[in-house]
């Protein structure tokens, strides 16, 4: 299991993602509490724009049940065929409900070039605020190829009241099919460097995945040698990735 040969390197937290329109949310619960009984914190998804409100609820219990106290509160993508439930529009509304229902650390996330539906940065930026007025613990960031793009994000942040922590979230990329298709979602740029390396290395997988590796450790260096403290690894449970990384940064993180 991917979970558990990651689990071995002692993160500070595990990200448990959530299925699509909650029909996989019982293996979400199930995956969290075997991480907790490893020594794990785990940190469960809970998404809700195809969710009753009845159904987050039934999983918030679950998760009390089994002890599990942090939260990442997503609204989550429209389904294609366009069908949501109307109990919540936005991420706001499910940290605001998770607020009120128990003592849960909540994350939600963040998006340092602007998330795709937002008109501006400017806009981007407040409906995150909003997400910390009601309830918002910490917020971790979309994934990003140029560490500038972060520094200005934190900057604008701090600027309009936003003081609560930011994890930076960093994706090493071992494919460049995926890599395309996944900017293409989140909207997120690929600097000139990134995209001479997926030209040069894009057809041979085992030179791109080491370019990839060498790519985001040079920036999660950078990101620590400018102060950020908290990092999250997009791993796409890859183990052998995280694995590489972190002996890349034995004496960083010793």
């Amino acid at each position: 299991m991917a979970a558990s040969e990651i689990a071995k390197l002692n993160p500070a937290f595990m990200s448990v993602t959530y299925g699509a329109g909650g029909g996989t949310s019982q293996y979400t619960v199930d995956i969290a509490a075997s991480l907790k009984a490893k020594g794990v914190t785990p940190l469960a998804h809970l998404t809700c724009v195809s969710s009753t409100r009845e159904k987050v609820h039934s999983v918030l219990g679950q998760l009390k049940a089994e002890g599990i106290e942090n939260v990442l509160a997503l609204r989550g993508d429209i389904p294609k065929d366009g069908k949501v439930e109307n109990d919540y529009r936005y991420a706001s509304e499910l940290i605001a409900e998770i607020k009120a229902s128990g003592d849960f650390c909540i994350g939600a996330a963040c998006y340092p070039e602007g998330h795709v539906e937002s008109v501006n940065k400017t806009e981007d930026i407040q409906h995150l605020k909003e997400k910390v007025e009601a309830g918002c613990d910490f917020v971790t960031t979309q994934m990003f190829f140029d560490n500038h793009v972060l520094y200005s994000f934190l900057y604008r942040a701090l600027r309009v009241g936003i003081d609560v922590p930011v994890i930076a979230g960093v994706m090493p990329v071992t494919s460049g099919r995926q890599i395309k298709r996944i900017c293409a979602l989140a909207g997120t740029t690929l600097t000139p460097k990134f995209r001479s390396i997926l030209d040069r290395f894009g057809d041979n997988p085992a030179a791109l995945k080491q370019a990839g590796i060498a790519y985001a450790t040079d920036q999660i260096i950078d990101l620590l040698a400018n102060g950020v403290k908290g990092i999250h690894l997009y791993t796409m449970n890859k183990p052998d990735v995280a694995q590489k990384i972190v002996a890349n940064l034995s004496e960083i993180l010793a």
